[in-house]
């Protein structure tokens, strides 16, 4: 039977080149902190406990995951890697495998890291990759046999180790019990004065373990954040990868470089999704859906069908099927709308309920309003739902219409069919299948004088 598997997540870092005030791995990659997303990883590889060795940010790190169901280690010093681990070890079970993930490297993939865990097959074994330009990466050591030997930081390596191609990408798994045993006798006499957690792999091979090896499937897995600029390079990868996979399921999406997922995006048949688009949190269109340029939507539900126009912001909202919403349209938190309803052009919902069919096309707001079917209101309506304490809620009749420029002060109701006059401001309930106005005589003051200016 395997060992039990633990991972140790090593989120201490200041991320100076961030030059933020904001820890490092905070920073959202996807609508997500870069932590987030390793965790995750984690939970994917269905590990027994999940630590997170954590420092530079304090509490503002731990708060950040209060349902994260992780065991929390402060690194109060930072002296390295192999002392970060060390911080951790205390609270990891001498029978487990251990594996090592990095909180600002956030696109690794549960996949590449279960080759890794089979390739150990229980004892030591180290992800490494090839590059071109190994940069900061520290160089792989092997003998003339090809055996991993050590790994030697870039700082500390000559030019002959620094030609070497293959690289450490930080990404370890050793058993518990050797794995503390080596901890206890890293030394930090090189470049840094820092106690690295590579020259495990040293005191492994002169035990006489085998260190075994792997490659991740994507270069950019191994890809870490020490940098905006890095920030934005992975942000990129990382929704190219999300856009990919949308048009293999037979998304159309017009151009993958300008879509942001940051969240979960579900989708049907045929759907067509324009520029410039932001979807946030959970969102799900059905089939046949058009979402077309520079619309964000936040936590949204749309059935089939469905078009959505430039410009319109939705959040935490349902849409049914057939409906046609925009441009310049914003749907609020608790925005229902039924199959066939239209919303146009600068209009707002608000926490109402539109019933099918119905119309509120021009420069409108509907707040706290339960309307029926086949409504439709005029431009320049507004439910004056709050009495600058409290709010209160409008309804509307099935078949009721209201003029340009009426204004519905809650609460009040329309009855079935009823009729509002231009320009009408309805206090009080208006009756069903009648035309009600509000009537007021045009009067002009002769010799009235324009105020001016006090000086």
């Amino acid at each position: 039977m395997a060992n039990p598997l633990e991972i140790v997540i090593l989120a201490a870092g200041k991320g100076t080149r961030m030059y933020s005030d904001r820890p490092k791995v905070l920073h959202e990659l996807a609508g997500k902190p870069l932590l987030g997303h390793v965790i995750v990883c984690a939970q994917v590889l269905k590990a027994g406990k999940i630590h997170v060795v954590y420092g530079h940010g304090g509490e503002s790190v731990r708060n950040s995951f209060p349902d994260g169901n992780v065991e929390w280690v402060l690194q109060a010093e930072q002296k390295g890697t192999g002392h970060a681990l060390q911080q951790a070890m205390p609270t990891v079970a001498d029978d487990a495998q251990v594996l090592v993930l990095y909180g600002d490297v956030p696109l690794i993939a549960p996949s590449t890291l279960r080759q890794l865990l089979d390739a150990a097959q229980g004892g030591v074994g180290l992800l490494t990759a090839e590059l071109d330009d190994g940069a900061g990466y520290g160089r792989i050591i092997r003998n003339a046999s090809g055996n991993i030997v050590r790994i030697v930081e870039r700082k500390d390596a000559n030019p002959q180790e620094l030609a070497i191609r293959e690289i450490n990408t930080g990404f370890l798994t050793a058993p518990a019990k050797l794995l503390r045993s080596w901890l206890k006798l890293l030394r930090n006499d090189n470049a840094q004065g820092e106690y690295y957690l590579t020259d495990v792999v040293a005191l492994a091979v002169a035990d006489g373990l085998a260190i075994a090896s792997c490659q991740p499937q994507q270069l950019w897995e191994i890809l870490g954040v020490n940098s905006k600029q890095e920030l934005a390079q992975l942000e990129r990868i990382h929704q190219k990868q999300q856009a990919e996979a949308l048009m293999q399921q037979g998304v159309t999406v017009r151009d993958p470089a300008r879509l942001d997922i940051r969240g979960t995006l579900r989708c049907g048949r045929d759907v067509v999704i324009d520029v410039n688009c932001v979807f946030e949190g959970e969102v799900e269109l059905g089939d046949g859906v058009t979402i077309g340029p520079n619309n964000v939507l936040r936590d949204v539900r749309i059935g089939a069908r469905t078009q959505v126009h430039p410009n319109c912001v939705m959040e935490e909202s349902t849409v049914g099927a057939d409906c046609r919403i925009g441009p310049f349209a914003r749907l609020r938190p608790g925005a229902k709308l039924a199959d066939g309803a239209h919303i146009g052009n600068f209009v707002e919902i608000k926490n109402s309920e539109i019933g099918e069919g119905s119309k509120v096309n021009h420069l409108s707001y509907v707040g706290d309003t339960h309307m029926g079917k086949g409504v439709n209101i005029g431009a320049g309506t507004i439910t004056a739902n709050y009495d600058g304490a409290n709010k209160h809620r409008t309804q509307i009749g099935n078949n009721a219409s209201t003029g340009s420029n009426t204004v519905l002060v809650a609460p009040v109701s329309v009855g079935e069919g009823a009729t509002l006059g231009a320009g009408t401001v309805l206090r009080k309930d208006a009756p069903a299948g009648e035309l009600t106005v509000t009537v007021a005589t045009q009067k002009t003051i002769s010799g009235w004088k324009k105020p001016t200016k006090k000086k």
